[in-house]
């Protein structure tokens, strides 16, 4: 895999970007057994050959994998693997799709971060941070036009406006939400499509986020983002309810 090597002049988005590109590989490889438990895993130096990256990407890579319990660093010895099995895993991991409860607390959750993330990116973000939530907007548009899933497009949508809040304990925690923090994620192709009216009500509620980080209203951006979400709740109740 070839990652482009990242400078002091990076942004904290392009940082973000990697270090998960980073972590997750990694991640695939030791559930996959490779490298095994107990084994060691490639020094920093090697790891920044082999992924051109940053020593900083790196080591936030390899935090968030520490994090997670599936590595464990020893001082002079290097980070070696644990059994993935015994890992207790993120503890925002485990938000039940079926269970409206369960669902609620999530969309809360990310209601208390997404809504500030949206007043700080309307604040912060740059030219590159900007094309790059509308760029995931319009991919969410596409698919909607095209009858593919959104559920990438929408992730990856707010994930480029936490990265534009430039907070990345915002990008961080909403990573380990991963796909669990878009509900129907683990409905889609096991129940009937989701509605074309629901995502296309999403699509404007987000057009209104893009609207307002666009022309830098905070205000604006905070409230567009905290009506997305509650409107989110109301939907995904009615949307369980009829399935």
């Amino acid at each position: 895999m070839h990652m482009e090597q990242t400078s002091g002049s990076d942004t904290p988005r392009r940082y973000g970007t990697l270090t998960r590109l980073v972590r997750d590989t990694l991640r695939e490889g030791i559930l996959a057994g490779n490298p095994a438990p107990g084994q060691k895993l490639p020094s920093e130096a090697q790891l920044i050959d082999k992924f051109h990256v940053s020593r900083t990407v790196i080591r936030e890579a390899l935090s968030a994998l520490r994090e997670e319990g599936l590595v464990e660093p020893r001082r002079g010895a290097g980070v070696f693997v644990l059994d993935p099995a015994a890992a207790d895993g993120p503890a925002l991991r485990g938000i039940d799709p079926k269970r409206i409860s369960s669902v609620v607390e999530g969309l809360e959750l990310r209601t208390a971060i997404e809504v500030e993330a949206a007043y700080l990116a309307a604040a912060r973000c740059s030219p590159l941070q900007e094309e790059a939530i509308i760029r995931s907007h319009h991919e969410v548009g596409a698919c909607i036009r095209d009858g593919r899933s959104t559920v990438e497009a929408d992730l990856a949508f707010h994930l480029a406006i936490a990265e534009a809040s430039n907070n990345r304990r915002f990008v961080e925690i909403l990573s380990l939400l991963g796909h669990e923090m878009i509900p129907r994620a683990a409905l889609e192709g096991k129940e009937a499509a989701t509605p074309t009216a629901y995502l296309e009500r999403l699509y404007e509620e987000h057009r209104l986020i893009v609207n307002a980080i666009s022309s830098r209203d905070q205000i604006a951006a905070r409230e567009a983002m905290r009506a997305h979400l509650a409107g989110s709740q109301q939907r995904y109740r009615a949307y369980l309810a009829n399935l």
